[in-house]
């Protein structure tokens, strides 16, 4: 499958939900949301595209008050696009980007029972010769009132690329 990496526009945003929405266990956030995704934040996010179609997409921002660090939002990659290091090649293309070079560390959380991004964060830490520390940002009880699992920190870096 030839895929095709490119900065998302506002048009996106329908596929984006859909995408998510076809991706169980993950988090569904309003179309809304994703419109803002694609457009506001379209510098700091990526799309996947093969035959016209969008197959993932990596989404995240700046963090307010620390300018070298990127948090990421949410990963997907869709059905059809699995089993290819998708993730991982959209995450090193969005952080590859010239507006990105001065990004000193990579921040996302991922819950406890989430084994495969685990394995995608400690491999980009290892492949950056980064240190990753996990701590507890958000937690079950006292955040989320006992309805979803904690969300661990992870933080990478400083990345050397």
């Amino acid at each position: 499958m030839d895929i095709t990496l490119r900065k998302p526009r506002s048009e996106d945003g329908l596929a984006v939900h859909q995408l998510v929405e076809n991706s169980p266990p993950l988090d569904t956030n309003s179309l809304y949301c994703n419109l803002l995704q694609t457009s506001h934040f379209g510098d700091t996010a990526i799309a996947a595209e093969a035959d016209g179609e969008l197959v993932g997409f990596v989404s995240g921002y700046r963090k307010p008050g620390a300018g070298d660090t990127y948090f990421l939002w949410q990963v997907v990659v869709g059905e059809k696009a699995r089993g290819q290091g998708l993730a991982k090649r959209m995450i090193q293309s969005l952080m590859a980007r010239d507006e990105m070079a001065d990004v000193a560390y990579l921040e996302t959380t991922i819950t406890p029972d989430n084994e495969p991004s685990q394995r995608l964060f400690k491999a980009l830490a290892r492949e950056w010769e980064a240190e990753l520390d996990i701590s507890v940002l958000f937690d079950k009880d006292s955040h989320f009132g006992g309805r979803h699992e904690s969300e661990e920190l992870y933080r990478i870096g400083p990345i050397r690329r």
